[in-house]
């Protein structure tokens, strides 16, 4: 670039996409004077899916604002919680974010996930077509235009990727009434019409069953049941839930 120059801060919650000498405060960008703020901020490295309001000399400006010589620009974080508007709060996840995937189920988040890897203009376009919140670790994904919205996972620990989305986000938490194999609803099921795909001895000792709508798959309180009660538990108290709006406990 060989324009105007302009001064950029970025908040400290995203100066790890950036480059080390960039990261201690204040820094100085050459600009070509015709791209966006935007499109300047994310040449730094920022997805603008994490970037929040963006000041130049103190005033909010849209992310299509060409910057001029002597600028203050700062680039703030996301407010928490995050607001999605226009359709109900879903998610897309990436390859690499199963267990993830697995644990927003299980809190009866709506979490779509394949497990092959479709590539990131098939991912992108799902987000667009079905209005879902593409979350990802793949910073080139997340600048793809065509995303409907998008979030960069910061950690790469299930415990604290699960913290994250719902700190962000702040879903409507309804443990036990989704399938975490393949994010269908649960029912409850009588054990006499489950009785087939149960094994001789879940049969013996176990009364309570519920079963996915979309893949039939069986649920009841196995020996995994304990863990899996500690990480909603521990959700449900930090975040809350809609007591009235789950599903089976299982």
């Amino acid at each position: 670039m060989n324009g105007p120059e302009i001064h950029l801060e970025v908040d400290p919650e995203l100066r790890l996409f950036v480059a080390h000498e960039r990261r201690n405060g204040r820094t100085a960008v050459i600009t070509d004077g015709a791209s966006t703020l935007g499109h300047v901020v994310e040449s730094l490295g920022v997805p603008l899916t994490e970037a929040g309001q963006l000041l130049v000399d103190g005033r909010p400006v849209p992310a299509s604002h060409i910057p001029g010589a002597g600028e203050l620009v700062e680039v703030r974080a996301v407010a928490r919680p995050q607001r999605i508007e226009g359709a109900p709060l879903r998610f897309l996840l990436d390859v690499h974010l199963g267990t993830l995937a697995r644990r927003l189920r299980l809190l009866g988040v709506d979490a779509a996930y394949e497990s092959a890897d479709l590539g990131d203009p098939a991912l992108a376009a799902l987000s667009a077509r079905e209005q879902r919140v593409l979350l990802s670790r793949d910073r080139g994904l997340l600048r793809r235009r065509e995303i409907w919205a998008g979030a960069y996972i910061y950690s790469d620990r299930p415990d604290d990727q699960l913290r994250d989305v719902l700190e962000r986000f702040a879903p409507v938490l309804a443990p036990w009434s989704r399938c975490t194999a393949c994010n269908g609803q649960l029912a409850e099921a009588d054990k006499d019409s489950v009785s087939e795909q149960l094994e001789h001895g879940t049969q013996r000792s176990y009364d309570v069953f519920a079963q996915c709508v979309e893949c039939g798959r069986v649920y009841w309180r196995g020996a995994h049941h304990a863990h899996l009660e500690k990480i909603v538990a521990s959700a449900v108290h930090e975040f809350g839930d809609a007591s009235d709006q789950a599903g089976p406990v299982v």
